[in-house]
């Protein structure tokens, strides 16, 4: 399985809930982010957190549509994100979203880890490309 590392941009901004979900304590966000390196890349997407009343400690869940190109290959693809900060332990979970990628990008699967060092955000790609059945 090849695994690509590279910088990625991104901008967060604040969103309105839903009337239903406005009264949980939950927080939604929007998601524009600009993938640098062999994931050529520009994502949109939506989060959803929450906080604990523990400091530290909160979780969310996102997912954005990537567009572009990966190793020269076009096409887009959903992510799934899954994140806890448990008394400010993160753990992360970034995937392909099963059967979601188009054009040459048909039968992607794999994971993200996302890396924040000195401010600046990194991604490690790993990740195979299934030929047709």
């Amino acid at each position: 399985m090849p695994a690509i590392t590279g910088t990625f941009d991104v901008t967060i901004t604040p969103e309105t809930l839903s009337d239903t979900a406005a009264q949980s304590g939950l927080g939604r966000l929007s998601l524009a982010k600009r993938y640098h390196g062999a994931l050529d890349a520009s994502a949109q997407g939506e989060m959803l957190s929450a906080r604990a009343s523990v400091t530290g400690s909160a979780g969310y869940v996102a997912l954005e549509r990537v567009e572009g190109s990966l190793d020269g290959r076009h096409g887009s693809f959903y992510l799934q994100h899954s994140g806890t900060m448990t008394r400010g332990a993160p753990s992360l979970s970034v995937t392909v979203v099963p059967d979601t990628g188009t054009g040459q990008l048909q039968g992607l699967s794999g994971s993200l880890a996302i890396r924040i060092e000195e401010g600046k955000h990194y991604y490690d790609f790993t990740y195979d490309i299934a030929e047709a059945q």
